[in-house]
């Protein structure tokens, strides 16, 4: 599990859940000349869980957005092991 990257201000960069498992922490990339996140467009997948945020080792916590279905429900928010965060542009 990898801990999320801070700042000099020691503020957390973000970091979202592993695609693949559901369970481990990867950091969420971006361009350093573009400051453009990286992402993967169109990705589909598994409900590998969790239902909660999950945490670093430092309690810091992973993405959680609103489904989009009922416009309530928190869902974890998925990363590839690039550190791509997946997305569904449509």
């Amino acid at each position: 599990m990898a801990d999320a990257p801070r700042d000099a201000n020691q503020v957390p960069a973000h970091i979202g859940v592993l695609n693949t498992d559901g369970l481990t922490v990867v950091p969420i990339k971006a361009n350093p000349v573009s400051h453009g996140l990286k992402v993967s467009d169109g990705t589909t997948g598994s409900d590998n869980g969790p239902k909660n945020a999950k945490r670093d080792q430092n309690q810091v916590t992973s993405i959680v957005a609103t489904s989009s279905v009922d416009g309530v429900t928190p869902v974890v928010v998925y990363a590839d092991s690039n550190g791509n965060l997946l997305i569904d542009s449509m």
